[in-house]
C-alpha cells in the first residue's frame, strides 16, 4: 500500500491544505477535516497509509 507524508499548511473552515513532504512539490492537497485527526493544527505532520491519516510523532 502507498504511504505519503504531509504537513498541514493551513486550515480553512471544514478543509485543510496539505503539502507532501516526502517528495518535492509545491502543489497543495485540499482535504476535508472530517477525514483528518481532530487535534490537527497548522504545522502538524501527517502520515497517510491504508486510506487514513494519522499524526506523525
Amino acid at each position: 500500500m502507498n504511504r505519503f507524508e504531509y504537513i498541514v499548511v493551513s486550515i480553512d473552515g471544514d478543509y485543510a491544505n496539505l503539502r507532501r513532504t516526502d517528495m518535492e512539490t509545491e502543489e497543495l492537497k485540499l482535504v476535508a477535516r472530517a477525514l483528518l485527526p481532530p487535534e490537527i493544527a497548522e504545522g502538524t505532520r501527517l502520515l497517510y497509509e491504508w486510506m487514513q491519516y494519522s499524526i506523525m510523532e
